[in-house]
């Protein structure tokens, strides 16, 4: 994984960082595997825009990604390392030996031809996904699940990983990549290693054209707002806007949204770093 910078020919190239892609061994994804894509464009069902800034974009076709990796001890290689435009990380095609392919989000350090595993009695090696009863100490995790079956909620991003501390019980204690310490049930499955594309953080779009490409249209400043429009607008000259908060007036930093009596604050060992 490496990062490609252009020469400053224009304007635009001059900040441009971007992926090499250098990792990736398909240009075109599984056809099986695809399901269409709509997009709302910020509308609602009658047509009416509920959501600025939205809208445009280059098509897309969704990747069917397992994230349960239910089939357990059942031997699969990987054939491809592929780009998801609907995701920051790889994605694997996995050929299973009785036949199937799926789609997985690609750890860091995973080849095309090395096989991979899931279920009881795997081995805690890159790709594999394993229960966090068995896997050691310390093991670099992501794709982690928070309730048994459910699939992966957790540390799925590019660059993504946690760690188990050490087990408790029924309970196993995972440092999640916020800095939270959170008790997670040990029959939840979890993926060995570290998620795919760590530099995607580095990347510079340069121009706003790229931008647009995602479905994202331009967005208006709240502070160059009037005070009829937003909270943060109006003042002479260029004023900061005051207190950072939403166009409804809900304050946008340091304002706890965490409802205090969540069922899940039991299960949360330490804070998240503020």
């Amino acid at each position: 994984m490496a990062l490609k910078k252009y020469k400053p020919t224009t304007s635009s190239q001059r900040f441009k960082i971007i992926s090499a892609l250098d990792d990736i061994t398909a240009e075109s994804p599984e056809k099986s595997l695809l399901q269409p894509r709509k997009r709302s464009g910020g509308r609602n069902n009658s047509g009416k825009m509920t959501l600025r800034s939205i809208g445009g974009g280059h098509k897309k076709k969704y990747r069917m990604i397992d994230f349960k990796r239910d089939k357990e001890n059942i031997p699969a290689m990987v054939k491809t390392i592929e780009y998801d435009p609907n995701r920051t990380a790889r994605i694997a095609l996995l050929y299973y030996a009785d036949g199937e392919k799926r789609y997985i989000v690609a750890p860091n350090g995973l080849k095309v031809g090395q096989e991979v595993v899931s279920g009881k009695g795997a081995q805690p090696e890159i790709g594999n996904t394993m229960y966090l009863s068995e896997i050691p100490f310390g093991t670099v995790i992501h794709n982690i699940e928070l309730r048994p079956g459910q699939g992966a909620k957790m540390a799925r991003s590019a660059g993504s990983s946690a760690q188990l501390m050490s087990r408790d019980g029924k309970f196993a204690i995972i440092k999640l990549p916020s800095g939270e310490t959170r008790m997670i049930l040990q029959a939840c499955k979890a993926t060995i290693g570290m998620v795919s594309n760590g530099e995607h953080n580095l990347e510079v779009s340069g121009k706003a054209g790229r931008s647009r490409w995602l479905g994202r249209r331009p967005r208006t400043r709240a502070v160059v707002m009037n005070p009829v429009d937003h909270p943060m607008g109006g003042g002479e000259g260029r004023a900061s806007g005051g207190q950072p908060r939403s166009r409804k007036g809900l304050p946008a930093k340091g304002y706890k949204t965490r409802y205090p009596k969540k069922a899940s604050n039991k299960y949360i060992v330490e804070r998240r770093k503020k």
